[in-house]
């Protein structure tokens, strides 16, 4: 059986596992007596104490009134203009915003959030992305959304962990993203669905090689554009209440797409990954809290070389703080992080992180995977928005070959 089919099977039947066990543990805590009536009072008498940069600003226009007791909202918007510098786009200037809210007025269901964010930096690099999470009513559907418009400039390295900083190749390329999936809920917690995904790269431009005059990215098959066009399907379970900021339980996602010529894409070939993260409060009030991360990616077949696993280019574009985006590449990776979150003040409004990530990719042709790559560094976090608990996060990450440069999210990192 072949090594990619084993894994595969031994994500399903991990996910299968860990459901029984959780969903165990979850009938345990509504048998005695918890409801999510109690979760919201408790809540609103939390945000009484706490305090957020929204709070900040309404004390200095309103110097008078009070914040105390607020209620909690069933729409929480979250906006921030910056201009700063991250390793991967130089200086830039952007806008960041998010909306968090509960589908149904009696929010029962898990908190949905809308995140959008428009960037241009001195490399030349205008994005436009959008990601939603949206939840119905009781959990029953679970929408899944991610469009991207990109006018990009990236540097590849090649394939594999062994290459270095003269292995540059600077490219420009234009890109669309359309993912959608709709997952329905099979028992607590557990869904499953299908969707479907669009990858488009165009105008795909090398500028410059300074040290060969054939790169990695010939060798692994060069094209002017590439279209992916495949079905999804997809089995995850998630107990998070929250995924903007979450605090506890389980998130496990295995995705299985296969790019089809007779949708429109260039080649056939096959898309695996396997994403699961576990959240582990350590003090009863949920402040501190330990997270653990792991994602595993693997391609069958020939993928366009833009839609090959990379640092920075899962869903999210969060793996590998402490490199620059497309730093490594490979047909095949494997990637975790682990992070300690932890309060600064006691009011809430400040907070710190403290993270460790490695991450292999394999090597071309041989396919192998050859070495880890670590990174490491600290995080400073703001509270930006209480009600729906939305962090400024700034990280500052330290990798190998003297890579480092600060990351910057509104959400957590995962």
């Amino acid at each position: 059986m072949p090594f990619k089919v084993r894994v595969f099977l031994f994500c399903v039947f991990s996910l299968v596992s860990i459901t029984g066990k959780l969903a165990a543990q979850k009938k345990r805590y509504m048998a005695s007596g918890a409801t999510l009536s109690d979760t919201l009072r408790k809540k609103q008498d939390s945000l009484a104490t706490q305090k957020d940069v929204l709070d900040i600003i309404h004390k200095i226009l309103h110097k008078n009134s009070t914040t105390a007791n607020p209620p909690i909202k069933r729409f929480n918007y979250s906006v921030v203009p910056s201009v700063g510098y991250t390793l991967s786009t130089g200086f830039a200037a952007d806008i960041t915003g998010n909306v968090a809210f509960y589908t149904e007025p009696k929010m029962h269901e898990n908190l949905s959030a809308i995140s959008a964010g428009l960037s241009y930096n001195q490399r030349n690099q205008t994005t436009l992305r959008i990601l939603s999470n949206i939840w119905t009513k009781d959990d029953d559907y679970n929408y899944v959304g991610d469009i991207c418009l990109y006018k990009y400039t990236e540097n590849t390295y090649g394939l594999g962990n062994l290459t270095t900083a003269n292995d540059i190749d600077s490219t420009k390329y234009n890109f669309i993203r359309f993912y959608e999936t709709v997952l329905k809920k099979l028992k607590r917690n557990l869904y499953g669905g299908i969707g479907y995904a669009l990858d488009y790269h165009y105008d795909i431009v090398e500028t410059g090689h300074p040290y060969q005059n054939i790169t990695n990215y010939q060798i692994y098959g060069k094209t002017k554009s590439s279209v992916t066009s495949g079905v999804v399907f997809n089995l995850l379970y998630d107990s998070r209440t929250n995924s903007i900021n979450p605090r506890y339980g389980t998130y496990v996602n295995l995705i299985y797409r296969p790019n089809l010529k007779m949708l429109g894409s260039d080649q056939n070939w096959q898309f695996i990954s396997f994403d699961f993260r576990k959240y582990i409060p350590l003090t009863a009030n949920r402040k501190n809290v330990l997270a653990f991360w792991t994602l595993e990616n693997f391609t069958i077949g020939h993928a366009p070389y833009f839609d090959l696993p990379a640092t920075g280019w899962d869903l999210a574009g969060n793996t590998g703080r402490g490199y620059v985006t497309g730093r490594f590449r490979g047909q095949n990776m494997l990637y975790a992080e682990t992070e300690y979150r932890f309060t600064l003040s006691k009011n809430g409004l400040f907070g710190g992180v403290l993270f460790v990530n490695g991450e292999s990719f394999s090597d071309y042709p041989a396919n192998r995977f050859q070495r880890v790559s670590p990174a490491f560094g600290p995080g400073l976090r703001v509270k930006f928005n209480k009600r729906s608990d939305t962090n400024i996060c700034i990280d500052y990450g330290i990798g190998t070959g003297n890579s480092h440069g600060l990351f910057v999210n509104l959400s957590e990192v995962f």
